[in-house]
């Protein structure tokens, strides 16, 4: 919601569902990856996210979806054949990746791939109430309400405030089970 309320300005329908999708793209993998494993394939919770979500195969498609290189590319791209709902759609998907850059623990990724490998390991976490969740869920679940805010403002219609009241809500179910179900022991 943040990238769409960033990128996804204007009249033009095209623009917003561009940002709106560069948003949620570079995690869109964790969540097909995840919900296939857990509710079709009926894996433990425990083994999609502490073996699946580590293993390299996994690693490899993160490394691509959330790759700055990758992104950084196509925006010059989109920037270059002025196409303004490429250019949503990359920059949303580039703020998505620099507001999850810092918020890593040790879950984080290799955001500078395919030059390097690294993985910067944050001090503090979205998701982790040992390393600040506690604090940074809550304050992201507001960034979002607050992105929403902007959006509803720009008087969007019906069924694109339909998308955004249903992400809306995902994000407070989201950071319920960070604060509820991933608690320190």
């Amino acid at each position: 919601m943040i990238g769409a309320a960033a990128f996804g300005q204007g009249a033009d329908k095209r623009v917003f569902v561009a940002a709106l999708g560069g948003a949620l793209l570079p995690d869109l993998s964790l969540y097909v990856m995840a919900g296939v494993s857990l509710y079709i394939l009926g894996i433990p919770p425990s083994v999609v996210f502490n073996d699946l979500y580590f293993s390299d195969s996994w690693q490899t498609v993160f490394a691509i979806d959330n790759s700055f290189v990758i992104w950084g590319v196509l925006l010059a791209i989109a920037i270059w054949r002025k196409s303004d709902w490429a250019v949503a759609l990359t920059g949303a998907a580039l703020l998505h990746l620099a507001l999850d850059f810092p918020l890593h623990h040790d879950d984080g990724r290799p955001h500078f791939w395919p030059i390097s490998n690294w993985v910067f390991e944050s001090p503090v976490s979205y998701w982790d109430t040992k390393h600040g969740a506690s604090v940074l869920a809550p304050l992201e679940a507001g960034v979002a309400t607050v992105a929403v805010v902007v959006l509803w403002r720009r008087a969007l219609p019906l069924w694109a405030s339909g998308i955004v009241l249903l992400l809306l809500l995902a994000e407070f179910w989201i950071v319920r089970q960070w604060l509820f179900f991933f608690v320190d022991s």
